[in-house]
């Protein structure tokens, strides 16, 4: 089997959803599990209902706005009376539904149900186009296949059960499927963190023993630096796992953090390329001897920076550390980079869920805070030392550290 995960920039109209079957003709479709994320910026829009549900505003009108753009996007794909169009009000309609007869105030589990019915459509959608020009293909739903437990929006792979599901299925046909979704124990929808579609295809690879698994970009593969943000990049052809992994949880967009520790595991070679022209070679992810230490460029933008200090001077010990520890993950704030001194903390944060200022509250009970929003982390991999000057020009460095040959410095 082959493990293709297509990305929401790739299907996010209808020339999208066709350059994907150019792309399928291309490399061939034998055996092989699609994974789909949502068209476009539909997963925002859906956050969007979520939003104005919690809030007692019209969501209504908002659900209306995606279920129009599905169907325009279908319009151009199928003739008029095809029964894909009956099967995208019936998703749109189970919003409505579940929104009106939910009890629940859990914002995260409401989110869940609600925006993994992007993923739902479009792959919906991508299955029964392709079928119809002679892509043959089944579709299936993901969250009977990848179990989780009840950590919603960042749910954690449940290996044994999932293994035991998609073995089962048979490996000599193609599929269509969703990424980013799951299920729990109750069969409620479990969404596995944002950009979690990569993951999602890792994880099936995996128990399918895949024999590869690329991810299709707007890119050419990985690069040493995002092009829209730094001038003069140039592919990396070849890099480690490790130099992936690297890259990824420094903030490399074009990979998700998850994504490789399955892969490596068993040796899975991973490809990221460039649907806009699936002939080139891309990036090649694993063990080579033709791997590329070149100098790397990644910025994360919309960060924290937060100082934690002890109000009498006393030392940052273990114990302090912990509490602060415990309070980042009650609130699913992660740590871009973490340095201390004698009596304070200085940490770059992640706060994905809007958090930090309920963080920075409690903090403040026992420490003395300060904090800088919005702030950015630029990240060089494989520095050249000596020449580090170019590494500051122009910026207001707020922190800053250097280790090996990676340089990481936090601006605003």
């Amino acid at each position: 089997m082959k493990v293709f995960k297509f990305g929401g920039a790739s299907v996010k109209d209808a020339e999208g959803v066709k350059n994907v079957a150019l792309v399928l003709e291309s490399q061939g479709f034998e055996k092989c599990l699609l994974v789909v994320s949502a068209m476009g910026k539909t997963t925002n829009a859906l956050e969007k209902v979520v939003e104005n549900y919690f809030a007692k505003e019209n969501y209504h009108a908002e659900i209306e706005k995606v279920k129009q753009n599905h169907l325009e996007i279908s319009n151009g794909l199928f003739q008029e009376n095809h029964p894909v169009f009956s099967e995208i009000s019936l998703f749109f309609d189970d919003i409505e539904s579940f929104l009106r007869r939910n009890k629940s105030p859990n914002y995260n589990f409401v989110y869940d149900q609600v925006v993994s019915c992007g993923e739902m459509i479009s792959s919906k959608i991508l299955s029964e186009y392709l079928n119809d020009i002679q892509f043959k293909n089944t579709w299936l739903d993901s969250r009977d296949y990848l179990k989780t437990d009840s950590n919603y929006r960042e749910g954690n792979i449940d290996w044994e059960e999932t293994q035991k599901n998609i073995s089962a299925l048979d490996h000599g046909i193609s599929y269509v499927t969703q990424g980013f979704i799951g299920s729990e124990s109750n069969n409620f929808t479990v969404t596995l963190g944002r950009e979690g579609s990569d993951y999602s295809a890792a994880v099936f690879a995996y128990c399918m023993n895949a024999e590869a698994m690329t991810i299709w970009k707007d890119v050419p593969g990985v690069m040493t630096g995002d092009p829209r943000k730094f001038d003069n990049v140039s592919l990396l052809s070849n890099i480690s796992y490790e130099e992936a992994i690297e890259m990824a949880y420094y903030g490399a967009s074009v990979i998700h953090p998850k994504t490789l520790q399955p892969l490596q595991q068993k040796n899975i070679p991973f490809y990221v390329k460039s649907f806009l022209e699936p002939q080139k070679p891309g990036t090649k992810v694993g063990n080579t001897d033709k791997n590329r230490f070149e100098e790397s460029y990644i910025l994360k933008e919309n960060q924290h920076l937060m100082r934690i200090a002890t109000r009498d001077f006393s030392f940052i010990a273990e114990e302090h550390l912990s509490q602060i520890f415990a309070f980042l993950a009650k609130f699913k704030i992660k740590i871009s980079l973490m340095q201390n001194s004698a009596i304070s903390l200085a940490l770059c944060l992640e706060d994905k869920y809007n958090n930090i200022d309920e963080l920075n509250k409690e903090l403040h009970v026992i420490f003395d805070t300060e904090m800088v929003k919005n702030v950015s982390l630029f990240t060089v991999r494989n520095a050249n030392l000596e020449d580090l000057n170019k590494f500051y020009e122009n910026k207001n460095i707020l922190l800053e550290q250097i280790s090996k040959k990676t340089i990481q410095v936090v601006t605003n």
